[in-house]
């Protein structure tokens, strides 16, 4: 539904709109005479071959540099991030860069908004000040009117005497400034947007392919996160839980037959065998936590990861914030995380204690795991750190890992939880 008054439900945004209506003009009209100049003086040596390709190198030099100032101020005053579409020059040698500065139709783009930039942004800052400031006279003009020639206020079109017209302009004032003006400022921010996402930001295309490049390395990883996960599990069943239980049939054979011409030793047998029986519980329990613990589905990341932090051998503070219960997938990955992290502190840190913190920000959760180790953790070097990379990346997060040598160590981990 229409909401007339919605520009003035966010008035620091309509504020930051006006700003750069105000800050665009200068700016453009700086960036249309640089190009303009650069233009008309490599078209102009090119006949003089070796005294146009330097004008023409700095041409594009000058057009990236405002290129960035044009991105910057979207993301200043509006916190829209145009990504840069340039890409980077490959090229060995200087004249060869000229040729690939000249094919690119990025940087193109970028010389086509620095001269489009201009009328835009004059035409922009013509009717923002045309909405503001007539709407503001027309509202202060009962307290003027009678102070100008002949008691009247002249206008282009029409004008005003005091002598009831002037309430009715008043009135007029008011409406635009409250609807009109901040509409108006609005859309000719929105405009001025769409023109800079258009020239200065990717095409459709380039879009598309990066979103379809980045699904392809999240698939990728979370196969490569899947297939190491189903090593691991492999490697603890045979290396572990499965040794056990052979062990724990051969004694229950022998145990049988002692049984029959030595009971107390063969007691002695079942009970060493039910020990076994107790420890090969014990790792598959175990290990049917590190996969996906019941409790997590239960109750939570905090009632899980108070478990995970009991059976540390390091001591671990908790703290969990969470406002919303993340999904399911979500809480899966931070479990795991954490869970890998409390492992890699244990076997490789040194670490005298460690913290665990969680939290969920806008649509993203946090996880930060802290210790005071040695430092050094590096995924190169099979701490496990690649494999909770790739896990992260599967779950479409991101993993940042700072660990200087001497330490201390700070894992932080963000996962999307969807709007």
């Amino acid at each position: 539904m229409f909401n007339p008054f919605r520009p003035w439900r966010h008035p620091v945004r309509l504020l930051r709109a006006g700003c750069r209506i105000a800050v665009s003009l200068p700016i453009s009209i700086f960036a249309f005479v640089i190009v303009v100049v650069g233009l008309a003086l490599s078209v102009g040596l090119i006949p003089v071959l070796l005294a146009g390709i330097p004008v023409m190198w700095a041409l594009f030099a000058f057009s990236r540099g405002l290129g960035h100032v044009q991105r910057s101020k979207f993301a200043v005053f509006d916190g829209t991030r145009i990504a840069d579409p340039v890409p980077p020059l490959r090229r060995p040698t200087w004249l060869g860069r000229i040729v690939e500065r000249l094919r690119s139709t990025e940087r193109w783009k970028e010389i086509a908004y620095h001269l489009v930039a201009l009328p835009a942004s004059a035409v922009s800052f013509s009717l923002a000040s045309v909405a503001w400031c007539g709407s503001l006279t027309l509202a202060l003009l009962p307290a003027y009117v009678n102070r100008m020639p002949g008691d009247s206020a002249k206008f282009y079109f029409f004008e005003v005497t005091n002598d009831g017209g002037v309430w009715l302009a008043c009135a007029l004032g008011v409406v635009g400034i409250v609807f009109v003006a901040p509409w108006v400022t609005l859309g000719l921010a929105a405009a001025d947007r769409s023109m800079a996402v258009s020239l200065l930001g990717p095409s459709a295309t380039a879009v598309f392919e990066a979103e379809r490049e980045q699904l392809e390395t999240r698939r990728s990883a979370a196969v490569d996160s899947a297939e190491g996960e189903r090593r691991r599990i492999e490697r603890d069943l045979h290396d572990g839980a499965q040794q056990r239980l052979v062990a724990l049939a051969a004694e229950l054979g022998a145990a049988k037959e002692r049984l029959e011409h030595d009971p107390v030793g063969g007691r002695e047998m079942v009970g060493r065998a039910h020990d076994e029986a107790k420890a090969a519980l014990a790792e598959l329990r175990d290990l049917v936590r590190g996969i996906h613990p019941v409790i997590l589905d239960d109750r939570g990341l905090d009632a899980a990861l108070s478990a995970v932090v009991a059976r540390s051998p390091v001591p671990v503070g908790l703290d969990v914030q969470l406002t919303v219960r993340p999904p399911k997938h979500v809480e899966s990955t931070a479990y795991f995380v954490v869970s890998e992290a409390l492992t890699n502190i244990a076997r490789h840190s040194q670490a005298t204690r460690a913290k665990v913190s969680i939290a969920n920000t806008a649509n993203r959760l946090v996880v930060e795991v802290h210790d005071n180790g040695g430092g050094g953790a590096d995924a190169a070097r099979g701490t496990g750190l690649q494999g909770l990379r790739d896990r992260v990346a599967g779950a479409g997060g991101s993993m940042y890992v700072i660990s200087p040598a001497g330490g201390p160590t700070t894992l932080l981990v963000e996962l999307p939880c969807g709007s």
